[in-house]
């Protein structure tokens, strides 16, 4: 089979960067098109000596022709609202599409709107019908879908950890619909690479602090998948906080069973039948508790469950890394899927520890 050739839009950004060193090596998948605003024009030498690339090819301007000229498949690794731009043309000419970004991971786009406002008023759009087609890509749960896909919406880090902890115990009717709580906590790499003065070293080292406290984006975004897979509507309680770390992300994931008998290795059992097809997901023996550690640069997410007999609560930790199993990783697994390939293909699952 001839290798798919792939364009990475936002090359130099953290998630592109993410994206083109997984794709090194990669043995169907090639990067042909590398894209950007305000690195157009330059070498890739130039602006990443650390990350070589065969040719050391020019980053041009991610205009729709350029990139339908040269690819079949194009990573969108940028800011919300730009996606939208690219997306309605790419589709248009043929190109398959993985979007990092949040434009289509609602199938409402006046839910996006909402969510969105800020970046709904600098880029006004009305591709309903793409936001109704786009694949939420959630491997785990969605592979036949992405399979056939035009357009796959790759989900925020914070939802990719609290829905692999959450579904499963959804779709079995086994927790509450209410009193749903994720408390989060991850690396400052989730921020993005542009300065911002939070993320600065003096600002966020030696210290943890929440932030998003109510209203935070994803909350919603991980509100229609739950309701989704429970087949009702779901509100519920999410608190991340900026560890001081570059990368890692972890959910602790807290739900009221109901049935108070269910013991952490029933639980466990569960969690190990949805999963047991899933090479990107690892479940840990009840009362081993898992590390950011443990997935740091791979694209594994690390579960584990524990069950309070005397509050009945069903506590699911869940780790990753939040650039690569929760964003570019993820990417490439639905890159591997549209090419017709198994999920995990270039993917490293094994963690360089400590």
């Amino acid at each position: 089979m001839a290798s798919k050739r792939v364009a990475v839009i936002g090359a130099s950004g953290y998630g592109g960067l993410q994206t083109l060193r997984l794709l090194q090596g990669h043995p169907e998948l090639e990067v042909t098109f590398l894209g950007g605003e305000r690195s157009s024009g330059r070498r890739w030498s130039e602006l990443t000596p650390f990350l070589p690339l065969p040719g050391d090819p020019v980053v041009q301007s991610p205009s729709v022709e350029a990139i339908a000229a040269a690819a079949d498949l194009a990573v969108l690794s940028l800011p919300n609202g730009l996606a939208s731009r690219l997306v309605p043309g790419l589709l248009e000419r043929g190109v398959k599409v993985v979007d990092l970004s949040a434009d289509y991971r609602y199938s409402s786009l006046d839910q996006w709107k909402e969510v969105y406002a800020s970046e709904a008023r600098e880029f006004p759009r009305e591709d309903v019908g793409l936001c109704q087609e786009a694949v939420y890509g959630l491997v785990e749960w969605q592979e036949e879908q992405i399979r056939t896909a035009r357009l796959v919406a790759a989900p925020g880090c914070f939802p990719t950890a609290s829905l692999l902890a959450l579904i499963p115990f959804l779709k079995q009717g086994l927790i509450e619909t209410g009193g749903i709580v994720i408390d989060a906590k991850t690396g400052t790499s989730g921020g993005g690479r542009a300065a911002k003065e939070h993320l600065l070293l003096a600002e966020a080292s030696e210290g943890v602090a929440p932030y998003g406290v109510v209203g935070h984006r994803h909350t919603s975004e991980i509100e229609q998948l739950c309701s989704r897979s429970a087949g009702q509507p779901i509100q519920l309680q999410f608190t991340p906080h900026l560890i001081p770390m570059v990368r890692g992300l972890l959910a602790t994931v807290y739900g009221r069973l109901r049935d108070p008998g269910l013991t952490a290795e029933d639980c466990t059992t569960l969690l190990e039948a949805a999963y047991r097809h899933a090479p990107c997901v690892r479940v840990l023996p009840a009362g081993t508790y898992p590390s950011t550690k443990w997935v740091r640069q791979t694209n594994r997410a690390v579960l584990s469950v524990q069950v309070d007999s005397r509050t009945g609560q069903l506590i699911v930790m869940s780790a990753i890394d939040n650039m690569v199993k929760g964003q570019a990783g993820q990417g490439v697994q639905c890159l591997n899927l549209m090419a017709g390939l198994p999920a995990e293909t270039g993917l490293p699952l094994l963690p360089f520890y400590p």
